[in-house]
């Protein structure tokens, strides 16, 4: 799959739901309306629709949502991925989640292939985290984070810069994420859905870098995980720090990934509206001549980037969805 640019897509972020068992203030509104589970792909339709994917080319899926694991029997789903792997047909299987289910999952994520995650984590103090969450608990996080450790899996901490919220504790962070050997991973906050005091909260992360560089070393290095961060080396952990600069420094020239909402909606960028529908074709047939056709005919429309912007006249969306309703 090469889209109009030249850009070969082989990456896809697939949300399995759009459910979550927090409300983390940047993704979501407070009263969240979920949708019908009859709008919701069944795991076997997921696991068609990656298939797809994955004879188009694409070698690396991460499972997304809302919360993937509090989909029942996700697991499911992540288990026949994983022999993906063991069949050369994938080159990894990973997710994205906010930690709270790890603790049960993580043994069961190992055994199924999965080698690397990313656990959503915006502060060290159990009161701003349960703001940010509106009610999260920490403590269970950081015991899932502990036991995804010890089943073998690495993790990356990602951390959304929020002003006046926890621009404070990106020192901290770095040092706790030093002293396991995790990697973190600094996030801009995105013009995505209606969210609360977007603008008062954004916090450029040329600001984070600066001010970390008053601290520690900061080395910058060619290591990808195939994602937008760009990585540095913190010379006096020896763990690394991402940062994700949708607005500062958009990352668009590189982009080789698509998303697929839980309904079937492909997304072929996070900051346009543009969509295609996948979930008419894959139950119209059941082979997969027609979801192959509908998602290449929407690569050949992916745009050269998104149009995120924040500032005293912008301080609306730029997109009306939300993230979870995207996939995280």
């Amino acid at each position: 799959m090469i889209d109009p640019f030249g850009r070969t897509i082989t990456y896809l972020r697939l949300s399995v739901t759009d459910r979550c068992d927090l409300r983390c203030v940047y993704c979501m509104p407070e009263h969240m309306e979920f949708l019908p589970k009859s709008d919701v792909l069944s795991l076997e339709e997921l696991l068609r629709l990656s298939g797809a994917f994955i004879t188009l080319g694409v070698k690396k899926i991460r499972l997304t949502g809302g919360e993937p694991l509090v989909r029942r029997d996700v697991m499911t789903l992540i288990r026949a991925l994983g022999q993906r792997i063991g069949a050369g047909q994938l080159d990894e299987v990973t997710l994205t989640t906010n930690g709270t289910q790890l603790g049960r999952f993580a043994r069961d994520l190992a055994e199924a292939g999965v080698r690397r995650i990313n656990v959503s984590m915006d502060s060290l103090n159990p009161t701003v985290f349960a703001q940010v969450t509106r009610g999260g608990d920490l403590g269970l996080v950081m015991d899932g984070i502990d036991k995804a450790l010890a089943a073998g899996i690495a993790v990356k901490i990602n951390t959304v810069a929020l002003k006046g919220v926890n621009e404070g504790e990106c020192h901290a962070l770095v040092a706790w994420c030093g002293d396991r050997g995790v990697d973190l991973c600094f996030i801009e906050t995105m013009p995505l859905g209606e969210v609360d005091d977007r603008l008062d909260r954004y916090l450029p992360l040329s600001e984070v870098r600066e001010s970390l560089s008053k601290r520690w070393t900061l080395v910058d290095s060619s290591y990808t995980t195939g994602g937008p961060a760009r990585y540095a080396l913190v010379k006096e952990t020896g763990a690394r720090v991402g940062f994700i600069t949708p607005m500062t420094h958009n990352f668009c020239e590189g982009c080789n990934r698509v998303r697929v909402t839980c309904t079937g909606t492909l997304f072929m960028c996070l900051g346009q509206e543009d969509a295609v529908d996948l979930r008419q074709p894959l139950r119209a047939s059941e082979q997969d001549d027609l979801v192959r056709g509908a998602i290449l005919e929407a690569i050949a429309h992916k745009p050269k980037g998104h149009d995120f912007l924040i500032d005293r006249d912008h301080q609306g969306p730029s997109v009306t969805r939300t993230m979870s309703m995207t996939g995280g």
